[in-house]
């Protein structure tokens, strides 16, 4: 919440937190109390926002803290210092509010929508994505912005009168709709469709990538599967560590990278900040609606900062997503989930009992792929090898 001068010997309201939105906040921004509500009528609380309870019961649920264990580019046994699916996401929910709070925007409603945006990612990464849409292919496919409202809405179980979170219409929405190089909206026709998301939500999907950009680089360097040498014949790099170096000599080389890490996300918060205000002005965005019901995204990039962030992936694509030793993770994953399926499937009692009674209501193959979108990875691995390896515990 912006900073304002209240009476500390007073419990601030959230009617008071409500007003001060109305005051600092753009008209562009989204208004807590302007919220179109929850699925479940429930009496709001006393001294938080609508968006900030939201971000406490993401923060809470069970599926939020199993992103420590699910991982985006390395498995988790490779190594203690790769980012996870948790880290990365508390990356997102860091710079979507340092971009927010410049534009005006709700950062409370931009933290939700990032702490939640990688809710329904399976695990190993986008391997187990891509396993179980093709395995789910007859039978509703598999889209983790669809699986990350099957959590909210429904799988997370921590309140007597309704399932889910039961989170606000916009914070849903931001995940619905959240989209990226390797992330595609859901299909959902709960949510208005309109062009656009709200600027909210852009934030938190342009945060995404340059958040998996930036630190993707950094893994690269960690494990040895990109180095230096290679990176200096990218023009972004290459910017970065030239206006690095010369404050940087003679330091240690983990300090030299993590402060050429540092530059590239500051360059693209303030690249992104920078064009957004002229795209607001130019396409005359006086209200969340007007950025709704735009052509054109409102959240972008310069022509300028895009051509090097396309330079930057592709060499990321060659020589980190296609290493050979990512290619040979990735298949191992897959042939994991592939078979976990299998092995649920040839017998669905073998699922925990709480699990195999969602099959009367729903199918099979469903409760199966749902269960399995929720493992971290060493449960995934672990499960495995119960049903692989004879005498592993069961």
């Amino acid at each position: 919440m912006n900073r304002c001068i209240i009476n500390s010997k007073s419990m601030i309201k959230r009617k008071e937190l409500e007003n001060i939105e109305c005051k600092l906040l753009a008209p562009y921004a989204i208004k807590s109390k302007n919220s179109k509500g929850r699925v479940y009528k429930e009496k709001e609380h006393d001294y938080r926002t609508c968006f900030q309870r939201d971000r406490d019961r993401i923060v809470h649920s069970t599926s939020f803290r199993r992103l420590e264990y699910k991982t985006q580019v390395f498995v988790n046994h490779e190594g203690d210092h790769y980012r996870t699916r948790l880290t990365h996401s508390i990356e997102v929910a860091q710079i979507a509010r340092s971009i927010a709070r410049n534009l005006q925007l709700n950062e409370d409603l931009c933290e939700a929508i990032a702490l939640a945006h990688d809710l329904g990612h399976t695990p190993f990464g986008h391997s187990g994505e891509e396993i179980l849409n093709k395995i789910m292919e007859k039978f509703g496919g598999f889209n983790h912005n669809t699986q990350g409202l099957r959590v909210v809405d429904m799988l997370e179980r921590r309140y007597p009168k309704f399932p889910g979170l039961n989170l606000t219409y916009e914070v849903r929405e931001g995940i619905a709709k959240h989209s990226s190089l390797f992330d595609n909206p859901a299909n959902c026709p709960t949510f208005e469709k309109t062009n656009n998301p709200p600027l909210e939500a852009q934030v938190v999907n342009i945060s995404d990538e340059i958040a998996y950009d930036s630190h993707d680089l950094d893994d690269g360097l960690t494990s040895n599967f990109i180095d230096f040498p290679d990176l200096n014949k990218i023009k972004f790099w290459k910017k970065a560590s030239r206006e690095i170096s010369l404050k940087c000599q003679g330091t240690r080389k983990n300090i030299y990278k993590s402060q050429i890490i540092s530059k590239i996300i500051n360059s693209q918060v303030k690249d992104v900040i920078t064009e957004t205000k002229k795209r607001i002005g130019r396409f005359k965005i006086k209200s969340p609606l007007n950025a709704r019901q735009n052509k054109e995204k409102i959240v972008c990039y310069s022509c300028g900062m895009t051509e090097l962030k396309k330079e930057m992936r592709t060499f990321l694509m060659k020589n980190l997503y296609q290493h050979y030793k990512v290619v040979r993770m990735c298949m191992t994953a897959k042939r994991f989930i592939e078979k976990l399926f299998e092995f649920y499937l040839s017998n669905p009692k073998q699922l925990p009992p709480n699990i195999y009674d969602r099959t009367s209501r729903e199918s099979v193959q469903r409760v199966i792929c749902d269960y399995i979108a929720g493992m971290t990875d060493r449960y995934a691995l672990d499960e495995y090898k119960k049903f692989a390896e004879p005498y592993q515990k069961l």
